[in-house]
């Protein structure tokens, strides 16, 4: 083989291995891009209260929060003193859920808000997905 065979093969060779990689990164960054949420996409979210609650005022709590424009459904537990209630982000926020939850029962609570910690633990997919880390690394890189 010539001098010239051999430059052309390892510039072809690196060629469409450098293609290849920027496939499958951009392929990695459509999947994994954060999207506006939908009508149809709804969010968890928790209230701690700092202060003790009856039944009679955890029933009170989730009567006024189901008529809350946004929430869909709604959980009181008077013993953990936590309400979780999902919600539609097109129609409201967790913070303005909150900040009316204060008004409206005089009582110390605020919205519980993980860690990113909490967060990495939350999901078992994704700590272990092998895409989700290339698209970490694709992340820091870009």
């Amino acid at each position: 083989m010539t001098r010239s065979k051999i430059t052309k093969i390892v510039l072809y060779s690196i060629s469409t291995l450098l293609f290849l990689f920027v496939v499958i990164a951009v392929h990695i960054y459509f999947v994994y891009r954060p999207t506006a949420p939908t009508a149809y996409t709804r969010i968890m979210a928790r209230i701690d209260i700092k202060q003790p609650i009856t039944q009679h005022d955890a029933n009170n709590i989730t009567s006024w929060m189901v008529h809350q424009k946004g929430i869909d459904h709604v959980k009181v537990n008077p013993d953990s003193k936590i309400v979780i209630f999902t919600f539609f982000p097109i129609k409201t926020t967790g913070n303005q859920v909150v900040a009316n939850f204060k008004r409206a029962f005089n009582l110390k609570a605020d919205r519980f808000m993980p860690t990113a910690q909490q967060l990495q633990g939350s999901c078992p997919m994704a700590g272990s997905s092998y895409t989700y880390k290339i698209y970490k690394i694709m992340a820091k890189l870009i």
